[in-house]
């Protein structure tokens, strides 16, 4: 009788352990911090891609060639950089020489300037604002051959406020004699582009 007892307390304790045994089933502690999602805050956050600018240092001077002439252009703003943001009106200042080479006594003039902005955003172009031109009111133009220069400040208006730059697409157009005592002329188109970044 005694042995029974004794067999009956075996099977039982067995059973007992076999269920314990099914209920610790699961994720090791030591394994649930990795299987854990990381949050959010400790993830690495990806930086904005920095926008160029090239008014960054206050102004710029650009070469530009077309054919035998080279136009020296200075670009600044009388408006403090930090301050062209999307809704301020932003004044682009424009000072220009030219060269000629060879420099047999022909002149050259500046017959039109014109400046399209161009809002964007990381993800592309917004609509253009409205050219602005100045076309000469002299015949056959402005004369820009050193050391007479030409100076122009245009307006870059109101953007959408989610534009985080502005480009600025720039023409000039300039008339060069085909020699020094000719009334006949050449025509020589420049282009050049400027993007600028906008302050928050």
């Amino acid at each position: 009788m005694a042995n029974v007892v004794l067999r009956r307390a075996f099977v039982t304790g067995a059973a007992l352990s076999i269920v314990l045994l099914a209920a610790g089933c699961g994720t090791p502690p030591w394994e649930e911090d990795a299987a854990a999602p990381t949050p959010a805050s400790s993830r690495s956050a990806v930086a904005p891609t920095p926008v160029p600018n090239d008014l960054s240092g206050g102004s710029t001077q650009r070469e530009l060639e077309a054919g035998a002439v080279v136009a020296t252009v200075d670009y600044w703003s009388s408006l403090d950089m930090g301050e062209w943001t999307a809704d301020a009106l932003k004044p682009l200042e424009i000072s220009m020489t030219t060269t000629i080479t060879p420099a047999d006594g022909q002149k050259v003039f500046l017959q039109r300037a014109r400046m399209v902005a161009v809002p964007g955003t990381p993800a592309g172009d917004l609509a253009p604002l409205d050219a602005q031109t100045d076309a000469a009111t002299v015949s056959p133009g402005y004369l820009v051959l050193s050391p007479y220069s030409y100076s122009q400040t245009f307006t870059v208006g109101a953007l959408p406020e989610e534009a985080t730059f502005v480009t600025l697409r720039l023409e000039y157009d300039f008339l060069v004699q085909a020699t020094p005592t000719s009334s006949d002329y050449a025509k020589q188109t420049v282009t050049d582009v400027l993007t600028v970044a906008l302050a928050r």
